[in-house]
């Protein structure tokens, strides 16, 4: 299964209509906000959720910045594991 990203997404199977994704936007300089995630019922339970999360942590790395979870999926993947440590803000900005 293959991740595949278009502008402030990443998703799996048809851009046009994905079998799921994460949907980010950029704020300030220096976070990101994830604020939906979403997978197709028969999807559910194989770990794509995570995966999505991850794609958007790495860009995070990548990009320099952090992120702030407003989607509750995405912030209970984030939550407490240290591999999202070098990320992972929490819910709002703390600037």
């Amino acid at each position: 299964m293959k991740i595949k990203q278009s502008n402030e997404r990443f998703y799996i199977g048809d851009v046009e209509a994905p079998d799921g994704y994460i949907h980010f936007v950029n704020f300030g300089e220096d976070k990101l906000i994830i604020d939906h995630t979403y997978v197709e019922e028969s999807l559910r339970e194989q770990g794509v959720g995570e995966r999505l999360v991850d794609a958007v942590s790495d860009h995070a790395r990548e990009e320099g910045r952090k992120i702030i979870a407003h989607c509750p999926y995405a912030r209970q993947v984030l939550t407490g594991k240290e591999k999202y440590n070098d990320v992972f803000i929490g819910i709002r900005s703390s600037s």
